[in-house]
């Protein structure tokens, strides 16, 4: 039987985000909302990757494959790390998380630049930027963008499937490689999309989750 899926939406996106994918899903699964993830933040709650990873493995039920995308990817390879007992494999869907790529200024222009292939799909996003309300995203893009994404890699445990959109931007395929390499995970760029391959590649994307599901446990 396969392992449960977790999806954890992108900064600021909430479970509609998903939809194009788990429409291709068999496995059973739930989407995980957390703060600026879906979610307002309180004034005080810390944002930090590390700190929203144990939010997140207080609402896992049990050893999943843990889905990040963008942003997100970096709680859900922290909670892999600090609770390898919960983490059956990781597909990580444009990751983020390059310290070299820290000014806010490069970080916007990849963005738009990514976008703009994406736009006619990407109209419907902006309700779930509200709810998670600008404030609360911001907090939490700049505490993710202070997160090294290459220095956790090596800890991971988990077998990890990695994937982009041809035209992404801000998770580049030199990028997307040197985190395989840190992990020995397996890198996949897509023909198409950019930066929200959960929105634009769902079936694809749905395929690598299903098969991640599908491996057999650690011995």
């Amino acid at each position: 039987m396969s392992t449960p899926v977790v999806l954890v939406p992108g900064l600021g996106l909430g479970p509609e985000s998903y939809a194009r994918t788990v429409e291709h899903l068999v496995t059973p699964y739930h989407v995980v909302t957390l703060p600026g993830y879906g979610e307002p933040a309180g004034a005080r709650e810390d944002l930090h990757p590390r700190a929203l990873a144990v939010a997140l493995a207080e609402k896992i039920r049990g050893r999943s494959v843990l889905v990040g995308h963008s942003a997100s990817c970096q709680i859900v390879v922290e909670t892999a790390v600090r609770h390898p007992e919960l983490v059956h494999a990781l597909v990580l869907a444009a990751p983020t998380g390059d310290v070299a790529m820290s000014s806010w200024v490069d970080r916007a222009v990849r963005l738009v630049g990514s976008a703009i292939p994406d736009v006619p799909k990407l109209v419907r996003i902006s309700p779930q930027y509200a709810r998670t309300t600008l404030p609360s995203i911001a907090r939490a893009g700049e505490a993710s963008r202070q997160h090294d994404l290459a220095a956790v890699m090596p800890y991971v445990r988990a077998p990890v499937v990695l994937v982009r959109g041809r035209h992404d931007l801000l998770c580049t395929a030199e990028w997307l490689e040197r985190l395989a390499l840190l992990s020995n995970g397996e890198a996949r760029t897509l023909d198409t999309g950019a930066h929200m391959p959960v929105v634009t590649n769902g079936p694809e994307l749905a395929a690598l989750i299903e098969r991640a599901a599908a491996l057999p446990p650690p011995s």
